[in-house]
C-alpha cells in the first residue's frame, strides 16, 4: 500500500468514527421541557426565558431547553403528573400543590404568614426550609430550585362592592384553583370558593359563572382581567412565591457542578422577576385607575385576624410542624 493509499484509508477510518461518534454526542444533550400555564406575557412566564439563557451562557451546548407557555403542553395541575411521569421536566409547581401532596405543609399556603418574597427565600434557605425539600423530594420526585415571586394576592370583583371584612365575601363566588388547599384559602377569606381553570377566568368574570378571582396585580394585567372587572380589594390576603422544580429524574442525571449551574440559573431567574413584579406592583393601581377600575383597601387587620384564626382552629394546623409557624415569623427580614 502506497502512501498516499495509507492516509486515505486512515481517513476515511477518522471520518467513519466521527460519523458514528456523532449521534451518540447529540445524545449527551439533556432534553427540558420546561412548561407553565401562564401566558407569554406573564413574568414568570418570561423568566422561563431568563433561566433558559442563563443555563446555557452557565453550560453551553449540555441542555435541549424548550419552552411551553399557555398550558400548550399540559393544563393546571397536569403539569405536576407530567413530571412524575417523566413526561416534562421543568415546571413551576405551587406550594398548594405540594401541600394537597403532603398536608403538614399546607402551612406554607396559609394567608398572611409570608410578609415579603425576601422572607419566604430566607425560609426556604433555612434548615426548616432543607427539610421541607428534601421530604418534597423524597416523596413527589421533585427538586426545588427556587422559588420566584409571583406577587401580593388581591381581590378582583367583576362588579363594585363595599368590602370592609370577611362578612362582606359572604356568598361571593371567587374563583379559586381546582385544589383543595386553594379552596380552603378561598372559605378562609369568607366566599364562596369556586374552582376554575386559569385559562377559563376571563370567560367566567366575563359571564358572571364567577363574581371574582384572586390574583397579583400584574397577573391581573398580563391576563387582562382588568377588562372584565370593576374593582381591585387590596386585602394582601397572601405573598406567593412560586417554585420552580426539576423532576428528580433529570436531577439525578446532572453532574455536582451542573446541579449548581442549574440551581445559579433559577436563581438569576427567579431575581429577574422578583424586581420586575415589585416595579409593576407600584405601578400598577393607578394603571387600573386610569381603566376606570375602582381600587379601596379594606380593613387589613379584621383579614387577617379572620384568616389566621380559620387556618390556626381548623383540623389542618393540627398536622403542621411543631414550632414552624413561630421560626418563619423570626425570619422574616
Amino acid at each position: 500500500m502506497t502512501l498516499k493509499q495509507t492516509a486515505l484509508v486512515a481517513m476515511t477510518a477518522t471520518a467513519l468514527a466521527t460519523l458514528m461518534a456523532a449521534p451518540a454526542f447529540a445524545q449527551d444533550k439533556l432534553e427540558l421541557k420546561f412548561t407553565t400555564v401562564s401566558v407569554p406575557t406573564d413574568l414568570h412566564t418570561q423568566a422561563m426565558q431568563v433561566f433558559a439563557d442563563k443555563l446555557e451562557e452557565l453550560v453551553p451546548g449540555r441542555f435541549d431547553i424548550q419552552l411551553y407557555d399557555s398550558g400548550s403542553l399540559f393544563g393546571q395541575n397536569a403539569d405536576l403528573d407530567a413530571l412524575q411521569r417523566g413526561n416534562a421536566e421543568m415546571a413551576y409547581v405551587a406550594f398548594q400543590l405540594i401541600a394537597d401532596a403532603i398536608p403538614e405543609y399546607g402551612l406554607f399556603t396559609a394567608g398572611y404568614l409570608f410578609q415579603s418574597p425576601e422572607h419566604y427565600r430566607a425560609v426556604l434557605e433555612s434548615d426548616i426550609g432543607e427539610e421541607f425539600k428534601q421530604r418534597v423530594s423524597d416523596e413527589m420526585g421533585i427538586h426545588i430550585l427556587d422559588a420566584c415571586y409571583l406577587g401580593t394576592r388581591q381581590l378582583n370583583l367583576r362588579t363594585e362592592r363595599d368590602i370592609q371584612t370577611p362578612a362582606d365575601l359572604a356568598g361571593v363566588k371567587l374563583r379559586m384553583p381546582g385544589s383543595d388547599s386553594w379552596l380552603f384559602l378561598g372559605e378562609a377569606l369568607g366566599a364562596n370558593p369556586t374552582p376554575l381553570p386559569f385559562g377559563e377566568v376571563y370567560l367566567g368574570l366575563q359571564t358572571g359563572t364567577i363574581d371574582a378571582q384572586d390574583n397579583p396585580l400584574p397577573t391581573v394585567e398580563a391576563a387582562k382581567f382588568y377588562e372584565v372587572t370593576k374593582q381591585i380589594t387590596l386585602t394582601s390576603h397572601l405573598v406567593d412565591g412560586l417554585p420552580m422544580v426539576v423532576n428528580n429524574e433529570t436531577w439525578d442525571k446532572l453532574t455536582d457542578d451542573e446541579k449548581v449551574k442549574m440551581t445559579e440559573a433559577a436563581v438569576a431567574a427567579c431575581d429577574w422577576n422578583n424586581a420586575e413584579r415589585i416595579a409593576n406592583e407600584d405601578r400598577l393601581v393607578a394603571f387600573f385607575e386610569s381603566e376606570g377600575l375602582t381600587v379601596t383597601t379594606p380593613d387589613v387587620d379584621a383579614f387577617r385576624t379572620h384568616v389566621q384564626n380559620f387556618y390556626l382552629t381548623s383540623d389542618r394546623a393540627a398536622t403542621w410542624p411543631e414550632g414552624w409557624v413561630d421560626r418563619i415569623n423570626e425570619l422574616a427580614p
